[in-house]
């Protein structure tokens, strides 16, 4: 589990990091920041149900030389505390890392106004801001510590329930770099967060059915990188972008804008299509709004499909 990765990287970069803080608005024990709170009290503060407060009292405490990060639900930060985060924190560019969790619709049973499906869309619009989305538990120490050592605003988003494990632990990862996972084919399926094992699932089906996939892990949504997505596209015939997020304004919007100036591809966007969700199992969510292998094997095939008849 991510969150459970979390709350350990934070008892051993506390360590590291002298000066890092934890702020919490009241959900100590489901982000599991209260193992950081044991080892160090005297940085740790529980702000309640004060989401605004606390964004605000984090770029406060970052003009002092420390380290906040603020923790909270995607939905409550991105939304309740938009403001604070865009003129208080962003604008100044203060050093605040913005952890959030309980993103997109994995989160499930706690239904629409838990599942933030617009949150990277929302920050990845305010200049200045930083954006990674882990796609494990593997990848959550390297990146965070990333990510608290770079200067200036992240926000740092992460899911609510287990998720396969997709690296190992020696893996290394670069903030900004994205990482390809297995090259070859014509078909690329750029994927975050969660949705990379999707990806990598669905690239494994396609492989029996002889058709090869590229799988990249864009882990940081913004700065964007550009470079490895035009690179690994050039000879593709078909783009896949995988996300639990609206197809608006996320990963598939990063991809399609990246494409649309530099190289116009064939592209497809894996996620929530502009609607509200609901409540429910998040297999049976996947599966009702088309985010599950199953799925996204069928459009990849009914593309090659139409182009071949046309031909």
């Amino acid at each position: 589990m991510l969150r459970e990765a979390f709350g350990d990287a934070l008892v051993e970069l506390g360590e590291e990091f002298s000066n890092l803080v934890v702020l919490d608005a009241d959900i100590s024990s489901s982000l599991k920041t209260g193992k950081f709170a044991k080892t160090y009290p005297k940085r740790h503060i529980n702000f309640g149900v004060a989401e605004q407060n606390m964004l605000m009292s984090a770029a406060g405490l970052a003009t002092t030389g420390l380290i906040p990060l603020a923790c909270t639900y995607a939905t409550f930060s991105s939304m309740r505390a938009c403001e604070q985060i865009r003129s208080m924190i962003c604008y100044p560019k203060l050093n605040v890392k913005v952890i959030a969790t309980h993103g997109g619709i994995e989160v499930g049973w706690d239904g629409p106004t838990h599942q933030a499906t617009e949150d990277i869309a929302m920050m990845r619009s305010i200049p200045n801001m930083t954006i990674v989305v882990p796609a494990d538990a593997t990848a959550v120490l390297p990146l965070i510590k990333q990510a608290i050592e770079l200067d200036g605003p992240v926000y740092f988003r992460m899911g609510r329930n287990p998720v396969p494990i997709v690296y190992k632990k020696d893996n290394e990862f670069t903030l900004g770099k994205a990482k390809i996972i297995q090259s070859g084919g014509k078909i690329l399926l750029a994927a975050c967060g969660t949705m990379v094992n999707t990806a990598i699932e669905t690239a494994k089906q396609l492989a029996q059915e002889g058709m090869d996939c590229t799988v990249i892990d864009f882990h940081t949504i913004k700065p964007f990188d550009e470079i490895t997505l035009l690179e690994s596209a050039k000879d593709m015939d078909l783009i896949v972008s995988l996300e639990d997020h609206n197809i608006i304004g996320g990963l598939g919007g990063a991809v399609a804008e990246c494409l649309s100036e530099n190289l116009p591809k064939h592209l497809i966007r894996i996620g929530v299509r502009d609607t509200f969700t609901e409540s429910g199992d998040p297999k049976l969510l996947y599966q009702k709004y088309e985010m599950d292998v199953q799925h996204i094997i069928e459009r990849v095939k009914g593309f090659f499909q139409r182009r071949n008849t046309k031909h």
